[in-house]
């Protein structure tokens, strides 16, 4: 049996006398090595439920340590955890997990968003909806495994055709709402989607003609048969508008057009979906450059959406989330979408995009209990309810992720939002949105100085340049390992290969440091470690210092080249009052005493609008853009 196995049967037993004797029985038969996996593992699900572990395991693990060797004592001090979790994985595909939900809490409202007329819709009815749809989408050719597009902000639409395409047994590829002509051309290029569904536009944006523009044979074409050259895979246009639009379907027309007979054949098709197969195609976030298409599926959506929702305590009570992160991330999709209907939850949709303001009015209105957001979006709406002098009465949890959160903001979320508890998750697209994530209770140190505890059913290591394991409170490279894993980047085998090794370990590039009790911290990424004179910075540390400093807003640093010191760090800040001015000699005044000479940095940059993704993350690779231009304009 697996060790997670071995660990729930030692753990499951409740006679003593049975629980010594199978613990001598393990050593006997399994090995050392692996018993002391197992009896480590069971003692740790002993004391999260609060009882004792017999007292034969600890003599066990005793005798095994001293017959041991010191290159096996060693081994066992090494980075490695693996949290079995104490409830089991399912498994099962997105549109059966849609279905319990409505079987569970048919009249409870699903999905409320504000800033649309007459969208609330409970869950009974949402399962209608997204049959209809998906029934649709097979009235208009597309079949089992076909890529759909989902171009649209936070909204009604997105919430419905995303679950629409995993209950049709095809792949959701959520578009970015901002993306100019470029980006979406490459996105719809680079994974061959076959139907785009799309809002009319968003702000400055109009949608239909900037896809026009990419297939200008779409006028002349008739709804639902296009034949582009530039395009070949894209058939259908679908957009949200009541005008008539030459080439595209109506958005609302496609809930009348499958029969009752058709939308029956959606449910005899879920046990035809693996849990296995793809459910959505993330684009990675371009805080790097060129984004790649990482590919989920339905196993990894569904058993992140539970266990992320248990951890968040969204199984406790009836909640009501304020969704404040875009839909079309994984945060969106999974941390919100999958946890909230697998748990009963209420989405509350703000607005298309993130307004502090809007935020604030939902979070009143709505009476929401928990809030979703990232690092950015907590710093705007802290300043927001200072500014306003709301005094907000049924926030409980606030959940924060995207982005590292400094200790100083932890502090004013908890303090202004008057939460009980803020909750950190820390993830990646590629693993399905999570790998580390607040435990229920623990200490305001481990809230603020970590990004949580591995989460249920993952293994995480901490590696050398090497690939050898480093000793616990090590700095190395973070790999994890568990079922959110992603099944690759698409059409894209060498990225894959680089990322995820033979064993399944994802490389994540970050910088990491892991507690043996299974608590993490970010060092920084591999990438932005920045080497001065032989001396390693990382950013991070110097950000979280420098966003103490009353003036500053928010801090991020980069490396920039240098002639005689190879690199010198460069800090971004944006002030907390638009017209403030910070000059290096502030900064440097403010460091001294209190970080070493080297981490001080020799640039300073003020700017009021960082370049950023849309779900939050700073796109450092802009930052040195930028900074490698002003060097040209100098010289």
């Amino acid at each position: 049996l697996p060790r997670a196995e071995l660990a729930s049967v030692l753990f499951a037993v409740n006679d003593r006398r049975t629980e010594d004797y199978l613990s001598t029985l393990l050593c006997r038969f399994v090995g050392k090595e692996k018993c002391i996996m197992v009896l480590r593992m069971a003692m740790t699900m002993m004391i999260k439920h609060k009882r004792h572990h017999p007292v034969g395991w600890s003599r066990c693990l005793q005798a095994i340590r001293t017959q041991s060797t010191d290159s096996q004592t060693h081994e066992r001090r090494q980075s490695y955890i693996h949290h079995s979790g104490t409830e089991p994985l399912v498994y099962r595909n997105v549109g059966q997990q849609l279905r319990i939900a409505a079987e569970r809490f048919p009249n409870r409202e699903a999905v409320v968003s504000c800033h649309e007329p007459d969208a609330r819709f409970t869950y009974d009815a949402v399962l209608d909806k997204v049959d209809r749809l998906a029934a649709s989408f097979d009235q208009l050719g597309l079949r089992q495994g076909d890529r759909v597009g989902i171009w649209a902000p936070n909204g009604i639409l997105f919430y419905l055709t995303n679950l629409a395409v995993a209950r049709a047994g095809m792949i959701s590829v959520g578009i970015n709402p901002a993306y100019q002509i470029p980006e979406l051309q490459y996105a719809l290029e680079k994974v061959g989607v076959r139907a785009i569904v799309a809002a009319e536009g968003y702000r400055q944006q109009n949608y239909y003609s900037m896809v026009s523009h990419i297939v200008p044979e779409l006028a002349s074409s008739k709804p639902g048969e296009l034949k582009s050259k530039q395009l070949p895979s894209l058939s259908a246009v679908i957009i949200d508008s009541d005008k008539h639009l030459p080439g595209a379907i109506k958005f609302s027309d496609l809930f009348g057009l499958p029969s009752e007979r058709d939308i029956s054949k959606v449910e005899l098709l879920q046990p035809k979906i693996s849990p296995d197969s793809g459910v959505n195609l993330q684009f990675t976030s371009g805080t790097t450059g060129q984004p790649k298409a990482a590919l989920m599926s339905h196993f990894g959506f569904v058993n992140n959406g539970i266990h992320i929702g248990r951890r968040n305590e969204l199984d406790q009570k009836e909640h009501r989330m304020c969704v404040q992160v875009p839909l079309f991330h994984a945060f969106g999709m999974v941390i919100a979408i999958m946890a909230g209907l697998s748990h009963g939850s209420t989405l509350v949709l703000p607005a298309a995009g993130f307004k502090a303001a809007n935020s604030l009015a939902a979070i009143v209105r709505e009476k929401c209990s928990v809030i979703l957001g990232t690092p950015t979006m907590y710093v705007d709406l802290v300043r927001r309810i200072v500014e306003s002098g709301v005094k907000l009465e049924t926030p409980e949890i606030a959940v924060t992720g995207g982005a590292t959160c400094s200790p100083k903001l932890f502090a004013d979320i908890k303090q202004t939002l008057g939460v009980q508890k803020v909750k950190t998750v820390f993830g990646m697209t590629e693993t399905t949105a999570v790998i580390f994530q607040s435990l229920f209770d623990e200490s305001p140190e481990d809230v603020q100085q970590t990004v949580g505890h591995v989460t249920d059913h993952y293994e995480a290591k901490v590696i050398d340049r090497d690939g050898n394991t480093v000793p616990f409170g090590t700095a190395g490279e973070l790999c994890v390992r568990g079922y959110g894993t992603m099944l690759g980047y698409w059409d894209d085998e060498k990225k894959t290969k680089e990322t995820i090794n033979v064993d399944r370990w994802l490389r994540t590039g970050d910088q990491f440091i892991l507690r043996e009790d299974g608590y993490g911290r970010i060092v920084g990424r591999l990438k932005e470690v920045v080497i001065r004179g032989g001396e390693n910075i990382y950013p991070r540390e110097v950000e979280d210092f420098l966003n103490t400093y009353p003036k500053v807003l928010e801090a991020h640093c980069i490396g920039v080249p240098d002639e005689r010191t190879g690199e010198e760090l460069c800090a971004y800040l944006r002030p907390k009052n638009p017209s403030d001015t910070i000059s290096r000699e502030e900064v440097k005044r403010y460091c001294e005493g209190k970080l070493a000479y080297y981490k001080v940095p020799k640039y300073v940059r003020v700017l009021n609008d960082l370049p950023k993704t849309t779900s939050g993350k700073v796109q450092k690779f802009k930052l040195a853009e930028m900074f490698q231009k002003e060097r040209e304009i100098e010289a």
